[in-house]
């Protein structure tokens, strides 16, 4: 650790707020597209450090990168094969040092992606499971033996599609990858592996990292009687976690993940992190039948993680007020003091300018409602890097795809290259702005326009939006931290009620593309200005434009 960053963090923890993560909205940085200063296309850490004050200028609390570890690059990062070392093409330890000493300079928290359900295939802890059934590492990775015709153990799927077992030659038995075949799976029933995985997590907690993104926290364990997962009913089938031509959408995965003994790890991690000041996790839940009941157990009761999204607001069918209403019923019946963390976007999905925007009239409009409706829900919210400049899919043609996922099940899917091309910062400049390279992937030509530096003095834009409605946000108590209940959720209105102290907030939402009036049964309503929609409250009745939002404090 190096001077500024030990300074730094000694700062932080002076004025260490446990629950800084409550209401928080963490920034999501895809560093191989963020921002390259080395020329090679690709972007780095360096890059990262240098665009903190633009971060710290939307009005959010801290940075979550994307896995920096040494890697194959197979998955892009999330096939680790050193977890204690900064992958060459990203820069290198002190690199990662002088990202967290410009971060916490400029207010910001830094989380960082753990990768601990699997590992690279060249994981020196792989190498040495796989030379034979009695070393030290054999019960490292989960290993089965073939059924007597030799096909695999059960019936378990890949996300990344055909069955979850690959046959190894040098132990004669099939191993467990949930994703990649390169990515096999940690068995997390080992003692030892549990203890390893959590020295990586100390070992970045003492390089000064203020939380964890966890991915794929609930593949952590599998059912040791290696069960089948039963089918699913057609009609029980959706696209939450896995695309709708893969047949990983076909079965119940009761088996293959989300085990009970979970929770149990969740907390030796929780406890791990408590040893330190002010740290919070949040973990991804990949499950398209039990996300909300999951994130409930695996935030409730205040000895696991602080916070976990699921893939409700990431799934392909567009947001109906009668369909967040569930989302919240469902969550509330789980559990009352379930901690959510919301996002719309990330580097998996479809950006929602393309998947929920393309079919609306004006997708501008349209896209800075439910950004205003994210930033109302109870909860802490990430933003996908180009989110808030309303970014769209990218088309990649095949011949230029880099995603294993888009290439197998192309063209039906086209994989997630679309969300992860590079950020442009400069519309006029040279690969805008991004690199003075070719960059790794192609930068879409009807992106320059909302560009950085196209969208940072433009009142009214995107970006400005977004800061707008984060510091809205921010100077609100009832909208980061307060209680919520729907009090009307049809026919495209939303009307949410936050409460904190003696803070009450009326949001109302029309998620129509058509002007709406709206009676309000509330008296002393006051409208709160300070954000950039247009509704107007009038004798008892909210006038709202298409796609358009009301606040409101009442007494």
């Amino acid at each position: 650790m190096n001077d500024l960053t030990e300074n730094a963090t000694l700062l932080t923890d002076k004025a260490a707020d446990h629950d800084w993560w409550r209401g928080a909205v963490i920034y999501q940085i895809y560093p191989r597209s963020f921002q390259d200063t080395s020329g090679d296309g690709i972007g780095d850490l360096a890059g990262i450090a240098q665009r903190i004050p633009y971060i710290a200028s939307l009005g959010v609390d801290a940075i979550w990168i994307s896995p920096f570890f040494t890697s194959p690059m197979k998955d892009f990062g999330y096939d680790v094969s050193d977890y204690l070392s900064v992958d060459p093409m990203f820069g290198t330890v002190h690199d990662f040092d002088d990202v967290i000493a410009a971060a916490h300079a400029h207010g910001l928290k830094v989380m960082i992606d753990l990768v601990i359900s699997h590992t690279a295939d060249i994981h020196p802890w792989f190498v040495e499971s796989r030379s034979s059934k009695d070393n030290a590492k054999a019960d490292w990775y989960v290993w089965a033996d073939a059924k007597d015709d030799g096909s695999p153990p059960n019936n378990w799927l890949s996300i990344f599609g055909g069955t979850a077992w690959e046959w190894d030659s040098t132990r004669c038995q099939y191993y467990l990858h949930n994703f990649l075949t390169s990515q096999p799976d940690l068995n997390f029933h080992n003692e030892e592996v549990q203890a390893a995985v959590l020295d990586v997590a100390r070992f970045w907690l003492d390089r000064g990292v203020d939380g964890f993104r966890l991915d794929t926290i609930n593949f952590y364990f599998h059912d040791r009687q290696l069960r089948d997962n039963p089918s699913l009913p057609v009609e029980r089938r959706n696209a939450k976690t896995a695309p709708a031509v893969n047949p990983y959408n076909f079965q119940e995965h009761l088996y293959s993940k989300s085990q009970p003994e979970n929770v149990e790890f969740l907390r030796r991690l929780r406890a791990l992190m408590n040893e330190y000041p002010a740290i919070a996790a949040v973990g991804e839940i990949g499950d398209s039948q039990r996300g909300l009941e999951l994130m409930a157990e695996y935030t409730g009761g205040g000895d696991k993680m602080q916070m976990c999204y699921a893939f409700d607001f990431l799934a392909p069918e567009v947001p109906t007020a009668e369909s967040v209403e569930e989302v919240f019923t469902t969550l509330r019946q789980a559990s009352e003091d379930a901690w959510p963390c919301w996002a719309m976007s990330n580097h998996d999905v479809v950006r929602p300018a393309s998947r929920w925007g393309d079919h609306v009239r004006d997708r501008t409009a349209y896209m800075k409602l439910l950004a205003g409706l994210m930033a109302s829900l109870r909860g802490s919210l990430c933003i996908y890097q180009g989110e808030e400049l309303g970014l769209t899919e990218a088309d990649i043609a095949y011949d230029q795809l880099q995603d294993p996922y888009g290439i197998r099940f192309w063209p039906k899917f086209k994989g997630r290259d679309g969300c992860r091309t590079p950020m442009v910062w400069d519309g006029d400049g040279v690969n805008a702005g991004f690199s003075n390279g070719r960059p790794w992937l192609p930068i879409p030509g009807d992106h320059l326009g909302l560009a950085v530096d196209k969208q940072d003095h433009v009142q009214g834009s995107m970006l400005n939006h977004y800061r707008k409605i984060l510091a809205f946000r921010k100077a609100h108590e009832a909208l980061r931290v307060g209680t919520m209940s729907i009090l009307k959720a049809e026919d495209g209105i939303l009307i949410i009620e936050r409460k904190a102290g003696d803070e009450t907030i009326l949001c109302v939402f029309n998620l129509s593309d058509e002007r709406r009036d709206v009676a309000l049964d509330r008296p002393g309503i006051q409208a709160i200005s300070d954000h950039d929609f247009s509704g107007l409250y009038r004798d008892g009745t909210v006038h709202l434009g298409a796609f358009d939002a009301f606040f409101g404090k009442t007494d």
